[in-house]
């Protein structure tokens, strides 16, 4: 890819503000290792508190999140149930299976979320010949749901079944506060059903790396154990966690932009009578959209738009994806759907 003018391929996108890097760069630091570190210290407590955990483990990734927590919570031949499009399964090069052991069971439903009845009817009954049901797995917001929020009732309903079954549960939260944004439900509600739960810092919290993983006071001490054996250890972590409590006391609220600037974008884009918006309603910052109607391959419309300095991504032949963050305003969203239908209009055009 190469980087354009307006970059909607992700909000992994997003860079630190000069504001954000002078936080950076004021941080008092210490040895993260021996819990010396007074700004990852700070930063773990309040997202601790955040969730309602115990406590919590600042992580350079998101998928370090996922992974540590699937390694804590369980044992090689164990079961995970989870979204057939979940991250841990599409997007984590196979880790729970090369980490842990562990197998995931995909579950099929709309938008990203499955029901509570998909998920009783998954769970295998104990038996030498089938692998241990383990893990329940949530992705707040789903990501290739088109950043779909789970409401409270459905994340209840899921998670009283693992619980019935004497299941533990993760809330993959890699976009929960844009989640929490646009719902207006606190992220301790989100996360009081969850064993563990995380926050990313680097996507649209515009930090430029890092994740916090939260639990009770056991589950981040093993957590600390897999940290230290995958050499995520730091030592002055604190100039990396001062970008994390910058973006809680000044980025929050400028998701609300980012959700709005995705659904004007959504209208832009779904103006060509040959796209389909894959979502009835934009709920968060993802733009998801459908141009088999076309005719045309959805990596040759990014290659084009990559021409003129737009990043939209493709992620299957007939499937586009846009996600707003804080480096893009609305003069950009403007231009990037213009130029999607103005593209598509010439490229169907071209064909003929």
């Amino acid at each position: 890819m190469i980087e354009g003018r307006i970059n909607l391929y992700s909000d992994t996108q997003s860079r630190p503000t000069l504001a954000m890097k002078q936080a950076m760069l004021d941080a008092a630091v210490g040895d993260e290792q021996k819990a010396l570190d007074p700004t990852t210290n700070q930063l773990c407590e309040y997202v601790a508190d955040l969730l309602g955990k115990e406590a919590a483990v600042f992580l350079p990734s998101g998928t370090m999140c996922n992974e540590i927590a699937i390694m804590v919570h369980c044992r090689p031949g164990d079961e995970i149930y989870g979204h057939v499009d979940s991250h841990i399964l599409k997007f984590e090069g196979g880790g729970p299976a090369a980490f842990a052991g562990a197998n995931i069971f995909p579950l099929q439903g709309e938008r990203g979320i499955y029901s509570a009845e998909t998920l009783e009817e998954a769970i295998r009954s104990p038996n030498r010949y089938a692998p241990t049901s383990r893990l329940v797995v949530v992705e707040q917001t789903a990501n290739f749901g088109g950043g779909t929020i789970w409401s409270p009732d459905e994340i209840k309903a899921v998670t009283d079944v693992a619980r019935k079954h004497g299941l533990t549960t993760h809330m993959d939260g890699a976009r929960l506060m844009n989640a929490v944004v646009a719902s207006g439900v606190s992220a301790k509600v989100y996360g009081q059903y969850f064993d563990s739960a995380w926050i990313d810092l680097s996507k649209g919290l515009g930090c430029p790396i890092g994740g916090v993983l939260a639990g009770s006071q056991a589950f981040i001490d093993e957590a600390w154990k897999w940290k230290q054996r995958m050499g995520g250890a730091l030592r002055q972590s604190g100039m990396l966690a001062a970008a994390g409590l910058y973006a809680f006391e000044h980025h929050l609220e400028k998701l609300a932009q980012d959700h709005a600037n995705a659904q004007r974008l959504g209208e832009l884009m779904g103006q060509h009578p040959n796209v389909k918006m894959m979502t009835d309603t934009i709920e968060t910052n993802i733009v998801l959209v459908e141009i088999g109607a076309t005719g045309l391959s959805a990596f040759a419309v990014r290659d084009r738009l990559e021409e003129q300095g737009i990043n939209i991504g493709a992620f299957s032949p007939t499937v586009m994806r846009a996600i707003t963050h804080l480096d893009v305003d609305s003069e950009m969203v403007e231009e990037a759907g213009s130029s999607f239908v103005n593209t598509i209009n010439e490229m169907m055009e071209g064909k003929n």
